[in-house]
């Protein structure tokens, strides 16, 4: 059944990005608030929102996690997993949708592996700037660093360079 969904959510997950790829915009304005989508796998080691604000000098960072897990474990706040999308592959969970609805000044999606659920949440997202970890989906980004998520200071002493340059931060 998961196998079917999975499926379906990724033929719909194409035709959107297409169609995003065809209206994409990218905001020139400077960053003030940034969403994180990453995975529960990269939350056991790091806490990417603390880290997100030392290094950036961001203060109002928000996260949403993908849980990988059974059918008797209930997603908590701020995590999301396959069983948050319907048979259709359209996003069910309140929590989920509200964050992706935010217009975030810049969305980090900060995870190495393909899979459909979280690169959908990315592309979900009302976030007018997205950055990512190459070798995931070029299509969702609109800058990709080449790094391993265990190396998450140098992915953001990095993405830091690349925001200075485009006058996204201030040094």
């Amino acid at each position: 059944m998961s196998f079917i969904k999975k499926i379906i959510a990724k033929k719909k997950f194409d035709n959107l990005l297409i169609e995003n790829e065809k209206s994409r915009v990218v905001s020139l304005n400077e960053i003030k608030t940034v969403g994180v989508i990453t995975s529960q796998s990269i939350l056991k080691w790091t806490n990417i929102q603390e880290e997100v604000e030392k290094i950036l000098k961001l203060e109002n960072v928000k996260f949403f996690s993908f849980l990988d897990v059974d059918k008797k474990y209930k997603s908590p706040l701020n995590h999301f997993s396959d069983k948050s999308f319907n048979w259709q592959g359209n996003i069910q969970q309140t929590e989920l949708l509200e964050f992706l609805e935010e217009p975030f000044d810049m969305l980090i999606g900060y995870f190495n592996v393909k899979n459909i659920f979280i690169e959908s949440a990315v592309l979900h997202s009302k976030a007018t700037f997205k950055v990512g970890i190459s070798g995931v989906n070029q299509q969702l980004y609109d800058i990709e660093i080449a790094e391993i998520p265990s190396n998450i200071d140098s992915f953001l002493i990095e993405l830091k360079k690349y925001l200075i340059l485009l006058n996204k931060i201030k040094n």
